[in-house]
């Protein structure tokens, strides 16, 4: 077989993608209305706003943004993360930087798989937030005893999952047939189990530990949890959710509203109640509800430096250290007028953010200067003399506080027990059998070879 006959792994990250949404769409139908609400907020965005179609046509490509979808999972063993990191590599999907949610009480440690480069990103950016439940931190020794006991019987993989991903890593791909059965080999892992594979005893001391820890074990596999559409003005689409009979959470977690967008900011509808069925170990079922399941829409901004992000975390401190944002909504306006005053802080202009080294950029050369050539290059005189122009980088990854914020505004603050900081790189690499990208380095290298890129270009070298 030749490398000519393999279907390309953004080929087959994007055929994922497009199943894995129809699946979701098809199993929360509240998922479809979101679809059709964001592609109405991003057609009045693009008319509304001269300019920003041809920028985006330039930076981004308009395609990728109605095609975009991030989902997020949660893993119960260190097997199921190694294996899971196999199979998203298939699809061209790397872990990118590592995030502890314990500092909000959440009692896991995340990667982002997601595409690297920019051609594989704007072909499709399919990202997956995946979650590894962190056991170590429960308390009850029993408890956590029985809730290994669970993980370590369930398989969460089909065999012919398991068996085409051994075959693509062996050959180097997989042809048409196969990488269609890949496809739907590994949706199966997603896909929703209504029986749970404990009894309503055990589920409700999970739930009473942590409602995610009842979610993690209690389950055949790591159902997707939400899958999440991008939208050019979030602030439209938090506005127009009731309408579509939608209940909308009280806050849009990250940055305010700005001119220019920095970073992500989030918004979701909450948790389905959903009817399951509990086991009685007798052969028998008993009815109850699990709540997990919800949308989330984001609208991204500029990647920022680690001076940008101090600048960023910095704030965002300030802001809820005067005003937390209440989980019902009553300090809402409160939180937004004081999030947007202390934000005044952070340049809301491109150039100024550039200049102080707040974000990362991407540059190319503009007509003047594909046909102008150099004897020497000069960054900041070719931006001045218009022979090149900038982009911010969009950031492509997510931000612990607001990943952690839409996870407790779906599954409540009211946890019997606490969950001290501890965040544990080293320990998750093991887990995962690979470090993590580290998303500051990985941004730098893609503004500098952009730069290198118009240097070639100008001078002929």
């Amino acid at each position: 077989m030749t490398q000519t006959q393999f279907v390309t792994a953004d080929a087959i990250r994007s055929a994922f993608s497009q199943a894995m949404s129809d699946m979701y769409r098809t199993e929360v139908p509240a998922y479809g209305t979101l679809l059709e609400l964001v592609a109405e907020v991003n057609d009045q965005t693009l008319e509304a706003t001269p300019g920003l179609r041809d920028r985006l046509a330039a930076s981004e490509g308009l395609e990728r943004i109605s095609d975009e979808r991030h989902g997020a999972i949660r893993l119960g063993t260190a097997e199921e993360l190694a294996t899971i990191r196999r199979i998203f590599a298939v699809m061209g999907m790397f872990p990118v930087g590592y995030y502890d949610l314990t500092v909000a009480n959440v009692p896991v440690h995340s990667t982002a798989f997601r595409p690297i480069s920019a051609d594989a990103l704007s072909i499709n950016p399919f990202r997956v937030f995946t979650s590894l439940l962190r056991l170590d931190l429960l308390k009850d020794a029993e408890l956590r005893d029985l809730a290994g006991e669970v993980l370590a019987s369930r398989r969460i993989f089909t065999q012919e999952a398991m068996d085409l991903t051994a075959k693509a890593e062996a050959e180097g791909g997989l042809d048409k047939a196969d990488a269609a059965r890949f496809v739907q080999a590994v949706l199966e892992t997603f896909r929703w189990h209504d029986r749970a594979l404990v009894s309503a005893e055990v589920y409700h001391r999970l739930h009473d530990a942590h409602r995610l820890i009842a979610d993690v074990v209690s389950f055949r596999g790591p159902h997707i949890n939400h899958l999440t559409p991008r939208t050019l003005d979030i602030d439209r689409v938090q506005e127009g959710m009731p309408a579509k009979g939608i209940a909308p959470k009280a806050v849009v977690e990250g940055p305010p509203t700005r001119t220019c967008p920095i970073f992500l900011r989030q918004t979701s509808f909450k948790a389905l109640e959903e009817v399951v069925s509990f086991h009685d170990g007798a052969g028998s079922w008993t009815a109850g509800s699990h709540t997990a399941r919800f949308g989330e829409i984001e609208q991204r901004g500029a990647a920022l430096t680690p001076k940008g992000r101090a600048l960023y975390d910095s704030l965002l401190n300030t802001a809820r250290g005067r005003c937390r944002p209440a989980g019902d909504g009553s300090n809402a306006d409160e939180y937004r007028a004081t999030l947007a005053e202390t934000f005044t802080a952070f340049p809301d202009d491109w150039e100024e953010m550039r200049k102080e080294g707040l974000a990362y950029f991407s540059y190319r050369l503009t007509d003047a200067g594909a046909a102008t050539r150099l004897e020497s290059f000069d960054l900041e005189a070719a931006l001045a003399e218009g022979l090149i122009t900038c982009d911010a980088l969009v950031y492509e990854d997510f931000l612990p506080v607001s990943a952690a914020g839409i996870f407790q505004s779906n599954l409540g603050d009211d946890e019997s027990q606490a969950f001290e900081a501890s965040p544990n790189q080293k320990t998750f690499e093991e887990a995962l059998g690979a470090e993590v990208l580290d998303m500051f380095e990985h941004y730098a290298g893609l503004e500098s070879a952009s730069i290198e890129r118009c240097e070639r270009q100008l001078t002929g070298r």
